[in-house]
């Protein structure tokens, strides 16, 4: 790597706004009973019951401190990544989120990223990326319990296409966190499996996933139950970029 690059390497490490996401109680998921009312109130996205009964049952499980980085990996962020290692260049202007990357690639990226910073960076764990966007409570939103057009880059907007990250302060989470919900779905370090306790109909692998990790959060082509809280999701189509998958960042707590 050249000094010019190592120069914007050095930059790259320091714009990472890292969130500090203090330990605490996350109340993971929706409560078995209330998936049918769930389901009811989305109705119109044609979304089946059984993809809610995922989230079940309702668990208050301790999470310990962490950090997480206040927006998704940028197309400017990772083109630096690409050059240092020989990876196609990406597409897309360079303050909106990165898609179409492969979980590999995203957790090749967050090794890069930490060998340079001597931070132990990786993906958040699905419980991680719940609490950030949760809080200490059960909202149903980032923002809260009730949605609102306006406040994340999803199918409602018309736009179609990713939007510059932190375009949406409204929708932040407790902590600040931005774009949890829409513009990228969000790869996460976690296995698809059923919660445990999860009613028997819950399907104990998802082989029609073409990943079996788990995102989170939805994209700018997803409808707005995609950007509950708790709504477990995943990558189900081979072209990622169509799909909006992307991901942030996360480390230990300081």
């Amino acid at each position: 790597m050249d000094q010019e690059m190592g120069q914007e390497v050095e930059q790259l490490v320091e714009q990472v706004d890292w969130v500090d996401i203090p330990a605490g109680t996350l109340r993971r998921g929706t409560p078995a009973d209330a998936v049918p009312a769930v389901a009811h109130r989305y109705a119109d996205t044609g979304v089946p019951v059984e993809w809610y009964l995922k989230e079940a049952p309702r668990t208050e499980t301790h999470v310990p401190a962490f950090r997480i980085a206040r927006t998704p990996v940028t197309v400017g962020q990772w083109a630096l990544f690409a050059a240092a290692t020989g990876r196609p260049a990406p597409q897309g202007e360079a303050d909106h989120p990165v898609i179409g990357v492969a979980w590999e690639e995203a957790v090749a990226y967050c090794r890069w990223l930490g060998e340079r910073i001597g931070l132990a960076v990786r993906l958040p764990t699905e419980d991680e990326w719940e609490r950030a966007a949760r809080g200490g409570d059960g909202r149903e939103f980032p923002w809260g319990d009730e949605y609102r057009t306006g406040l994340a880059n999803l199918v409602d907007l018309g736009l179609g296409t990713t939007t510059p990250v932190g375009s949406f302060p409204e929708g932040a989470s407790p902590f600040g966190v931005l774009d949890l919900a829409g513009n990228a779905d969000e790869w996460t370090s976690t296995l698809y499996a059923p919660y445990p306790g999860a009613p028997d109909d819950v399907p104990k692998t998802e082989d029609w996933a073409f990943d079996p990790h788990i995102t989170r959060g939805g994209a700018f082509r997803h409808d707005r139950d995609l950007a509950r809280c708790a709504r477990r999701h995943g990558a189900y189509e081979k072209d990622l970029t169509a799909i909006g998958v992307g991901f942030r960042l996360a480390a230990p707590a300081r």
